[in-house]
């Protein structure tokens, strides 16, 4: 009976030691693979800010929570079966997958270098407490359907991490980086947020060095926004990069990873900075490949008909050349004349489509002209 109790107790010892070290390897492997999706992260974190532009301050926090509800309804629902059934029967397609999230990654970092250094500044858009009640929706929908796009990168790169893991275990793992990843980049969005709002409180305070810091904290928030936005674009760029080179070597496309990998490993045996100098040079020609290829993409996208903003484009020169064509012809008229060149009238107008100029002065109308049913009466009179 102790001999039975005895062995019961040791095997449940054993369970709980391989409980704990599943556990481990769980944690760990969902360290790595979130530490593989950071460029991701980190421009997710540079994104989500942005949803809540004029936004009311009490509406902000509500507005990040349903947010981050939809981001973990994008990675759980729908993200991750879609994920793991591919692994399951069609792993030969992640690769592929993954060098897609990569150049829609280049494409995006590439598109915002070239608008910062591109002459023509899109318009801003309308503050959002501006925009009517249906707003906060509309917020939270795109807020939404671009998080889709972002969440399904995290999770291609981190499933590509832990592939080789047993089913159960990869499913595990991946719920965990999905409210892992969630948490933390909603979390920060919210305290960036409201930090203008923590230091117009704390300047509000009675102490001098309160009041220093609030003001301090409150001037900070732009420039703290500015780098975390500049650290995403070089993240994308360098992630996306990395994906591009490792999957055409995996495709067995490998002269440029090739390259790569010799430049990294002949200053890896340099003594004390070795390993920093090869991930240095390593990351440095990811982030080049990752511009390159960036700028192709967004070449190709905007020549093409259906390309996101050539039609902006087109919008843009048609209303340029149309305010060219008005300048030229004010210029043209005659001084003292206005030209018509819109089919704007007013009730005194004499007839539909009349020129503004035929209204200067009242000695220019004739009697009886103002209007037809003006001349019917004039006739009735004369009769």
């Amino acid at each position: 009976m102790a001999a039975g109790l005895a062995a019961l107790l040791d095997d449940i010892a054993a369970l709980a030691k391989l409980t704990a070290a599943s556990l481990d390897d769980v944690a760990g492997a969902t360290g790595r693979a979130s530490a593989k999706a950071a460029g991701v992260v980190v421009d997710d974190t540079a994104v989500a800010p942005r949803f809540v532009e004029g936004v009311s301050p009490k509406r902000e926090l509500p507005i990040i929570k349903k947010i981050t509800i939809g981001s973990l309804r994008n990675k759980l629902l729908v993200i991750l079966p879609v994920a793991l059934l591919l692994s399951q029967f069609a792993p030969w397609l992640l690769t592929p997958l993954l060098m897609l999230g990569g150049t829609y990654l280049c494409f995006e970092g590439a598109e915002k270098v070239i608008e910062r250094f591109s002459p023509n500044k899109h318009a801003e858009e309308e503050p959002a407490a501006n925009r009517g009640p249906d707003a906060e929706k509309k917020i939270v929908s795109g807020a939404v359907r671009t998080d889709l796009i972002l969440s399904s990168e995290i999770m291609v790169i981190s499933l590509n991490e832990v592939s080789h893991e047993p089913l159960l275990s990869r499913t595990l793992i991946l719920v965990a980086v999905a409210i892992f990843i969630t948490i933390l980049v909603y979390g920060v969005v919210a305290v960036i947020v409201k930090m203008d709002d923590i230091g117009l409180a704390l300047a509000k305070k009675d102490s001098e060095g309160a009041q220093k810091f609030g003001r301090g904290l409150v001037k900070a928030m732009p420039a703290v926004l500015q780098v975390i936005s500049v650290v995403g674009v070089f993240a994308m760029l360098w992630v996306g990069g990395h994906i591009i080179l490792t999957g055409m070597n995996d495709l067995g496309f490998t002269p440029v990873y090739d390259w790569v990998h010799h430049l990294g490993e002949s200053v890896h045996h340099v003594a004390g900075v070795g390993p920093a100098f090869a991930w240095i040079v390593e990351t440095f020609f990811a982030l080049v490949l990752g511009v390159i290829w960036g700028c192709v993409i967004v070449g190709i996208v905007h020549v093409l008909p259906f390309g996101k903003k050539h039609g902006e484009g087109t919008d843009d020169d048609a209303a340029a050349q149309d305010g060219d064509a008005a300048a030229a012809e004010r210029a043209a008229s005659p001084a003292g004349t206005v030209a018509d060149t819109s089919d704007r009238s007013t009730p005194d107008d004499g007839a539909p489509g009349g020129d503004v100029s035929d209204r200067s002065t009242p000695e220019s109308r004739a009697p009886g002209a103002g209007s037809a049913e003006g001349g019917s009466t004039a006739a009735d009179r004369t009769d």
